[in-house]
């Protein structure tokens, strides 16, 4: 009777074991319903740049003070004392322009940016310590044909590290003035703002 208890007790204990080892088999074992993974595919841009509005709003402060930071929103050194606002309009264009120069994509667009900071430095500024241009804008995309909002408008703030002292002294004998430098950045940050995928503004775009 001893031996007939253990042979049951020992087929039992093979049992759950085998049971034991199916279960683990199954929850190892590849599933047959193949996984499917949704990857979203955005839409880059196909532009092609017909007409640039740029805008000043005409409450925006000037300063003229060779102070060491002047409290204003155009603070600008670049070009010989004159007419601020087409100055950086200038400025804008000739960026936008060389960005836009090689866009050939089949939406034709307006550009349109509207000026919220240009505060670059003061000589005093700029041939002791040096400091940052900061620059903010509006920027927008319209449709050519029918003045519909394409994307924006979405603020961008972009900051160019500004030379000082000696340094800026030897940038100005090699060509690289202020206004050099800061048409190449801005021409750079409207190469980034033009392509890759669309609705993608940066809030801050090649800072440096």
């Amino acid at each position: 009777m001893k031996m007939f208890k253990l042979m049951i007790f020992g087929a039992l204990a093979l049992g759950v074991a085998g049971c034991a080892d199916m279960e683990t088999v199954s929850r190892n074992a590849p599933l047959d319903t193949p996984q499917l993974s949704s990857v979203m595919v955005q839409e880059q841009r196909r532009y092609s740049v017909q007409e640039v509005r740029f805008l000043v709003p005409t409450d925006m402060r000037i300063s003229e003070a060779n102070s060491f930071y002047p409290i204003a929103d155009i603070v600008w050194r670049g070009d010989p004392f004159g007419n601020r606002r087409e100055q950086i309009a200038a400025i804008f264009h000739s960026s936008i322009a060389a960005a836009s120069a090689d866009l050939t994509g089949d939406t034709a667009v307006i550009v349109e940016v509207t000026l919220r900071r240009f505060h670059s430095l003061t000589e005093r500024t700029r041939y002791s310590v040096g400091a940052t241009h900061s620059i903010k804008f509006d920027f927008a995309i319209l449709d050519a044909e029918t003045g519909a909002m394409i994307e924006g408008p979405q603020e961008v703030h972009t900051d160019l590290a500004a030379l000082g002292g000696r340094a800026a002294v030897h940038a100005d004998q090699t060509g690289q003035s202020q206004k050099v430098r800061i048409t190449a950045h801005l021409t750079q940050v409207f190469t980034d703002l033009l392509s890759g995928p669309v609705g993608e503004f940066p809030e801050e775009a090649g800072n440096s």
